[in-house]
Order: structure tokens, then sequence, then C-alpha cells
């Protein structure tokens, strides 16, 4: 017989909603306010939630701590080996020397970082996340803008802020299939209701990102490239959302965007030049390289970005996972099972270890930074020595991302996540605000809204149904409102440090993006409200066009 979850130990549902938070409050304690490494944090946290479980919530010893180590092992494979790889490739470009050239030729569409943002941590985030989603876009794109010479600060944090409107449909429309599956409703009325609540946060991010680095002045300094930005990738989500299908949406959204923006550039640029302040004096004279130059140069990425959007091809994945060693995990697989009211009915859950090594989007990346290096000139001896270096530097990320992720698995088996979930559907008529707020608390456990899908989307489902509300909505308020969370989860944090040379600095810039997650968040969460109560016939109902 399973274990199953106990969602209320106390019979005092507050009590119960108090000690399941205990592992978040600690996590983030360490982190923001005492300021340790976010591998110790991560490891605290750990401990925590392995503590509340098996001593307040009866979750067996052997399972709880089972359950961190296949966390971790998950985590070793499907998110840092991603960093890893994309971080390898980042220091094959600078070691070869071409990474001065891409700096030259974007310095040359335009050498405002204001613009540079937008290009990079928005546009081309975009079409990372589509494409490969987890850490890869917060990974690439701010190892990029550091090499553009973006303080590693403002790299992460603007990057963790750009990776907001994306995430619903990251790899390759990954998290509305799950939604879909686990929610049991049409998976076309879901994308369609995504995809008319994130376009609208498109319209908002631009501008708040450029906000976020400059004053209010500077920022309506560049009013018609945010708008272009905007407009450009808001209309293309939305249109491909609601009449397309939920696979390609961020990647031609982004594809568009980054279009619009060049052509939009060679016509139009700002009255005045905003650089960092240690900038301020420095003369700017792009280098002048050939047109053959700049191409080497951007090849790496270029073979990055199709080998990410090969990778995640489902009829490719399908064939690269012939070579996958799988494997029930020991003890844990179908111990567990999920119960009423987070799911209809008794669901045992599984623990399956699936070792998909040639799959994963890292390995990918890292044909690609191969391949990149030998395009590049590299023999064999320099690519070993530049590996050792990249090793060397993620050594401490890596163990970080593996216990963040350690962490989430132990709070998903052991219902604590479940149990903040239920807590926001004792909110009655507010219930499509914090039906939002669900899926951003999701995704801020578990780093991810395919997984924040997975844990709350049957049960906003079961709670709308009994509220009298719409049951589309609500399931697709919790993927929109996931999205905003994705800046504060503790893995992407990890990632961007990693990413950008500043591991220790995470408590820094979790302090910084906070406000930043809560108020996004919360803005989706009155776009629900509206559709709720004052445009409920916006609603989509029996469309057809998903494939």
């Amino acid at each position: 017989m399973p274990w199953i979850q106990n969602y209320d130990p106390f019979n005092n549902w507050i009590l119960s909603t108090i000690v399941a938070a205990l592992p978040v409050v600690v996590l983030f304690f360490l982190l923001a306010v005492i300021r340790t490494s976010a591998a110790l944090a991560a490891f605290g946290g750990a401990i925590t939630a392995i503590l509340a479980a098996s001593v307040a919530f009866g979750m067996p010893w052997h399972l709880s701590i089972s359950t961190f180590f296949y966390g971790a092992a998950f985590g070793l494979v499907k998110i840092a080996w991603i960093v890893f790889a994309a971080v390898y490739l980042y220091d094959i470009s600078v070691e070869t020397g071409k990474f001065e050239i891409m700096k030259e030729s974007v310095g040359g569409i335009s050498a405002d970082r204001r613009l540079q943002a937008l290009l990079v941590a928005y546009s081309f985030g975009a079409f990372i996340e589509g494409a490969a989603g987890f850490g890869a876009p917060v990974a690439i794109s701010a190892a990029f803008m550091v090499g553009l010479g973006f303080e590693p600060f403002y790299a992460a944090a603007l990057c963790l802020i750009a990776n907001t409107a994306p995430v619903a449909w990251g790899a390759i429309g990954t998290p509305v299939h799950t939604l879909a599956a686990v929610s049991g409703l049409p998976e076309s009325d879901l994308n369609a209701m995504i995809g008319r609540i994130l376009p609208i946060t498109g319209l908002i991010v631009p501008f708040w990102l450029v906000k976020t680095m400059v004053s209010w002045q500077e920022t309506f300094e560049v009013f018609p490239a945010i708008f272009v930005t905007s407009v450009s990738f808001a209309a293309t989500q939305f249109y491909w959302s609601n009449y397309v299908d939920s696979n390609l949406v961020d990647i031609i959204g982004a594809i568009v965007s980054l279009v619009a923006m060049i052509i939009f550039l060679r016509f139009w640029q700002p009255r005045t030049l905003w650089r960092f302040e240690h900038e301020r004096h420095m003369e700017v004279s792009p280098h002048k390289y050939t047109t053959g130059e700049v191409l080497v140069a951007w090849l790496p990425f270029f073979i990055l970005s199709i080998m990410v959007l090969i990778w995640g091809l489902p009829s490719i994945k399908a064939q690269l996972n012939k070579v996958t060693y799988t494997f029930p995990w020991p003890g844990l697989n179908e111990a567990v099972a999920r119960t009423t009211p987070v799911v209809p009915k008794l669901t045992k859950e599984k623990a399956i270890y699936d070792f998909n090594w040639l799959s994963a989007t890292g390995t990918g990346c890292f044909i690609a930074a191969i391949i990149s290096g030998f395009v590049s000139g590299c023999s064999p001896a320099q690519l070993g020595r530049i590996f050792k270096k990249t090793a060397r530097r993620m050594k401490m990320p890596l163990i970080a991302i593996s216990s963040m992720l350690g962490l989430g698995f132990v709070t998903r088996y052991s219902g604590l996540d479940a149990v903040l979930g239920l807590a926001f559907t004792r909110t009655g008529w507010l219930f499509p605000f914090f039906s939002a707020m669900l899926g951003w608390l999701g995704v801020a456990l578990t780093g991810s809204d395919t997984a924040s899908n997975a844990l709350f989307g049957s049960l906003q489902r079961i709670t709308a149904e009994r509220l009298g509300m719409d049951p589309i909505l609500m399931a697709a308020s919790n993927s929109a409102g996931g999205v905003m969370g994705k800046m504060i989860d503790a893995q992407s944090i990890v990632v961007s440090t990693a990413a950008t040379n500043q591991v220790g600095n995470e408590g820094k810039i979790f302090r910084f993006v906070l406000w930043h997650s809560v108020v996004l968040g919360a803005i989706v969460g009155l776009i629900v409200m509206m559709y709720a109560y004052v445009f409920p016939q916006l609603v989509p109902h029996g469309l057809n066009f998903v494939k």
C-alpha cells in the first residue's frame, strides 16, 4: 500500500499551512537574510522539508530521504547539464576571440544598453525559452549580456525579469501539453486562454525591463523601440496561440520581434546613448569587421539555436529517447499517493528516472559547443583545457542546482506544496486572483511552469467547478500566473549567478527581483479577475485548431 499524503495533519488548516511553508521560509531566510551560499541554503531548506514531511506530515523517513536524492539526480541531467553546456559554449567563444566580434556587431545595431537588453534578454531569451526552456534562456542570455559589457548583477536580474511572458510555452509548448493532460481540459481552449492573458503582460514586461535599468525619462526616450518589441512579440504570441498551435508560440514570436527590432533600429536610434555609469566617459567606436567575420563569430550561437530547436522537436526527441536508461527510483515509484481534493481520486505518484543523456537539452547544447569550437579553430586539446576551466568554476553551482531540485521534489512528494496550494482555494470570490497566485507559488517552489501545472492543474479545475467558475480560465491562470514566479525560484537564481560568474550573490539577486515578481504576478491575477467577472464571454470554448 502506498503512503497517502495528508493535507491537514493538525486538523487545523492554518497550522498545517504554516508548517508546510517552513522549508520555503528557511530557504529564503538563509539565502536573502543570512546570505549563505546557494548550496548551503538549498541544503538547509531540504533538511527542513524532510523534517516537516516525516515528523509533521507522517511521510516515512526512507521515502522523504529517497525523494531528495531523486530530485537531485533529476536536476543534474535536466537543469545543471544545460547550464554547464551553455557556459562552456560561452567560454569557447571568449577563448577564441569570437565573442569580441559578436559584441561589436551588436554594438553596430545599437550601443545603447537599454536596446541591447530588449534584443538579448527579452527577444533572444524568448527564442531560447521556446526551444529549450528550463534553465537555458537565463543561462545563455545572461552569459551573453556579461560578454557584451553588462554588469554581472544587472545581466542576471534583467534576464530573470525578461524570462516571464514566454515561459508558458517553453520547450516547444511543454507546459501547455502538461496542463491539458493533468486537468483533462481541451488543450486548444487552454492554449488560447493563456494566449489571451500573457500577451497583455507581453506589452508590459519590455517597458518594465527598461524601467528597471533607468529613470522614467530615460525609459520614455526609447519608448518607440519598446513599442516595436512588445507589440510585435505580443501580437504574434496572441495570434499563434489562438489560431495555430501551442508548440511554436515563443519561437515565432521571438523571431518576429527580433527581425522587427533590427529593421526598426536601422531607421531610428535614441537621441542620447545610455551606458552604465562606469562606461559614460568611454568612447564608443565599434571596430569594423567584414560581414564574413561577423557571420563566423555568430556561428556558435546560431549553431546553438538550431541544435536546441532540433532537440526540442517531438519527432527528434522521440528518436533520441530510444537511447535512454530508464528505471523506477528504488523504493519510491508508486510508494506515494495523492488524494482528494488535490486530485479527483487516489493517484499513485510515479518516480521513474530516465537517464535520457542523448535527448537531454544539455546534450544538444554541448554538441553545439563542440561543433562551434572546431569551426572556430580550436584543437581537441584546447577544447579540453576550456572544459576543465568551465568545470572548475561550475562545481558549486551544479551542487546548488541539484540541491534545489531535491528540495522541490521533497515538497512535492510529501504534499507540502499541495497544502500551500489548498490555502489559496479558501479565498471564495477572490479565487480568480489567487488562482493566478497559486500558479506563481507553484513555479516559485518547483522552478518550472510545467511542474506547477502538473501539481496544481487538476486542483484548479476541481476548485473552479466547486465554486461555479470557468475551469478553462482557472486552469489557464495557473500557467499564466506561474510565469511570474519563475524569476524568484531558487533554481533560476542559481542558474543566473552561475552563468554570470557571481556565485554567492544569490540573496542579493533574490531581494532585487522579489517585488518585481510579486507585482507582476498580481497584475496577472487582476487580468484573470477581469476575464472572470467583466469579460467572461472572451473565455474560449470548443476550439479545435491544435494538431
